[in-house]
C-alpha cells in the first residue's frame, strides 16, 4: 500500500505542474525560433490565453451566441 501512495503522490505532483496548462510547451518552444523560452513564460502565456478565451466567451454570450468565433478575439 505504501508503494501505491508514493506513486500516486509523485504522479499528481507532476500533473499539477504541467497538467493545468492549456498551451503546449513544446509547440511554444518550437514557435520561438530566435529566442530561448524562460520557464516563467509558459505560465504567463497560459494566463493570457485563458483571459482571451474568457473575454471571447463574454462577447459571444453578449451577442446571444454559444459558439466562439474569430471575431470574438
Amino acid at each position: 500500500m505504501a508503494a501505491k501512495k508514493k506513486k500516486a503522490a509523485g504522479g499528481s505532483a507532476k500533473k499539477a505542474k504541467t497538467g493545468d496548462l492549456i498551451i503546449s510547451k513544446s509547440r511554444v518552444k518550437a514557435a520561438a525560433r530566435k529566442c530561448n523560452v524562460g520557464s516563467e513564460f509558459y505560465g504567463a502565456l497560459d494566463a493570457t490565453v485563458r483571459n482571451l478565451i474568457k473575454l471571447a466567451e463574454d462577447r459571444a454570450q453578449g451577442n446571444k451566441r454559444k459558439t466562439l468565433k474569430a471575431v470574438d478575439l
